[in-house]
């Protein structure tokens, strides 16, 4: 029987869904990712919110992982995360990201670079009152990142801290909200022949300039 990976050279799929152009695209970054994700969300595209967040340590490894965005406007792209985790250190050492949403059904990409900040106290403690009880009491239960000897630590501390918090568990001080504060945006459309759609928004004097890159 024949291993997967005799076979993955062979793979090939046509895009030919839609195009990218410069007269059909907003001036603005911002105004072309809320068209897209709309249409993501409208397409019932599974998860369209689920975004790869690229960091690099202080050992220079790059590492990412599959977040959900919570938010967005002017000021950036924000989701939440344990700030003693892997990615939270690192962006505290080195606070700059990059994110990638990948919407496989339209043969879309995008890709967006900026540095990243903490949101403020209000805006985590708003999004942290609005989660599932179950959820607010994972943030303590999970010491994320960190070895564990096995699942039965986690249940074990969510029933602790259930019992100690009951209905209303506050934010943990090392959970909160993180902001990428964009400087370059990439979209991309899948297009026939390898022939893809790529355009680049990046941040000059203040102003978004948009230029197309060869695929």
């Amino acid at each position: 029987m024949s291993s997967p990976s005799e076979h993955i050279a062979a793979l090939r799929k046509s895009y030919e869904r839609a195009e990218l152009s410069e007269d059909a695209s907003h001036a603005d970054p911002l105004a072309q990712f809320d068209q897209w994700l709309a249409e993501a969300i409208a397409g019932q595209v599974p998860e369209p919110n689920a975004m790869t967040v690229a960091t690099v340590g202080s050992n220079l490894r790059p590492s990412t992982r599959i977040v959900l965005v919570k938010g967005y406007d002017a000021r950036g792209i924000v989701w939440y995360t344990n700030y003693e985790s892997r990615k939270g250190l690192e962006l505290a050492g080195n606070p700059y990201a990059a994110l990638q949403f990948h919407w496989v059904e339209l043969e879309r990409v995008v890709r967006i670079e900026g540095r990243v900040e903490k949101t403020g106290e209000g805006e985590s403690d708003a999004y942290y009152a609005s989660r599932p009880l179950d959820s607010r009491i994972g943030a303590w239960a999970s010491p994320q990142s960190q070895v564990i000897p096995g699942r039965g630590v986690l249940v074990a501390n969510a029933a602790r801290y259930s019992a100690q918090f009951m209905l209303n568990p506050p934010r943990p001080p090392h959970w909160g909200g993180l902001r990428l504060v964009p400087d370059e945006w990439q979209f991309w459309q899948g297009r026939k022949s390898r022939l893809h759609d790529r355009l680049r928004y990046r941040i000059e004097a203040g102003t978004w300039i948009r230029e197309r890159l060869a695929p």
